[in-house]
């Protein structure tokens, strides 16, 4: 996809590039290329630094020679991975928090992708992990709107509303895409699958010591994580997480032991209203009806939050952002001291910001179209 294409409310919207860092989610895990492994590889001095942090990271950590990735540059990409994750999770939420039907077919496959997302986060954690890294989240979350962590796409504003068309192909359709999607026009934008190919690839090369010390398992949506200590056990763990996200590179039907379309076909069969099915050798979104949900109409959280909020709602936002901010210290401290339990706490607490933020979807803007929503700011962004 190239130029500009109009979304479904007819507002151009830009190309699908690269994402680029969020200036407060810095690579603060970035350490230098190992002087003995840059020597040892020839690399000259100017590729012996750590790709600086701040926008571009993942494109600074992509040019790094693969004679030059060490185990200090796969703890900094898997740092990126945490927050690629982590980044996700809010408006996924926020969309399926805004569904009146809960039992419906949209509001079912939101649930599971949201699901998806927290295993993803914990994989990559105990990625991390095994490679002697520590997961940063505490200060590090994004602020929406704005781009996410992961360097993949700059074309891709995210931001947080109720369920909208436009919410799933401009946010929830553009952050799953696939590199070669086979429902749609290919377009030039590299996909996050090609950094998950890149740690693979560097996994493979550097041959880490895996230490399971620190790792956790958990039952998390309908998947178990389990601790990493094999290359194969690196790579069955980033596969799942392309496939479940992207796709496969050879049909959508192909899956991990289950009939569930990977996140970005199930997003097209929301924004499509119809299934994917295949006509011939071509797979397009023809099949049974997926009705769009009834929702809240939460409205697009501005830049800086909500301005001048009543003294009710900012109490309902200042407790939903104070429970994420607990999230975050719970989900930091379960892989700083192999902790399932403070990981259950965090699912626990995750569950419970549901009430806040439905009661804050029903609660209009004076003199603006649309109701408020959560903000996702943890005290540690800081407020405006």
């Amino acid at each position: 996809m190239t130029g500009t294409s109009k979304s479904p409310d007819g507002a151009a919207t830009p190309p699908l590039r690269r994402r680029t860092f969020i200036a407060s989610a810095a690579l603060t895990a970035a350490a230098p290329v190992s002087a003995a492994s840059a020597q040892a590889a020839g690399l000259p001095a100017s590729e012996r630094v750590p790709p600086a942090p701040g926008p571009g990271a993942v494109a600074r950590l992509l040019a790094v020679p693969h004679q030059g990735r060490d185990v200090e540059w796969l703890r900094t990409a898997l740092q990126v991975a945490v927050e690629l994750e982590l980044a996700t999770i809010p408006p996924y939420l926020c969309g399926w928090w805004s569904i009146k039907d809960r039992g419906g077919e949209a509001a079912r496959l939101i649930r599971r992708i949201v699901g998806d997302e927290m295993y993803h986060l914990g994989v990559v954690c105990n990625l991390l992990v095994a490679v002697g890294g520590r997961p940063r989240l505490t200060g590090v979350a994004p602020e929406y709107p704005g781009p996410l962590p992961g360097g993949v796409r700059t074309g891709v504003n995210v931001y947080l509303s109720g369920l909208t068309r436009s919410l799933v192909h401009d946010v929830m359709m553009a952050l799953e895409a696939p590199e070669t999607p086979l429902a749609r026009d290919a377009h030039t934008s590299p996909s996050i699958g090609r950094f998950y190919d890149n740690l693979l690839h560097a996994f493979k090369s550097v041959a880490p010591e895996l230490s399971k010390r620190g790792q956790l398992s958990e039952h998390i949506g309908s998947d178990v994580l389990k601790p990493v200590d094999s290359l194969a056990a690196v790579e069955r763990s980033l596969d799942i997480i392309k496939e479940q996200g992207e796709g496969s590179t050879s049909s959508p039907a192909d899956a991990f032991g289950d009939d569930h379309p990977a996140h970005y076909y199930a997003f097209g069969e929301i924004y499509h209203g119809r299934q994917l099915r295949k006509e011939g050798k071509s797979w397009r979104f023809t099949g049974s009806a997926v009705p769009f949900p009834d929702a809240r109409p939460m409205a697009r959280v501005p830049a800086g939050g909500w301005p001048h909020p009543s003294a009710q709602v900012q109490r309902i936002l200042d407790h939903f952002d104070d429970s994420y901010a607990t999230v975050l210290d719970a989900l930091e401290g379960a892989w700083a001291g192999g902790d399932a339990s403070a990981l259950r706490a965090a699912v626990h607490t995750m569950r419970g910001m549901e009430g806040p933020a439905v009661e804050l979807m029903d609660i209009t803007i004076p003199d603006a179209p649309g109701n408020y929503g959560p903000q996702f700011r943890p005290p540690l962004a800081g407020r405006g």
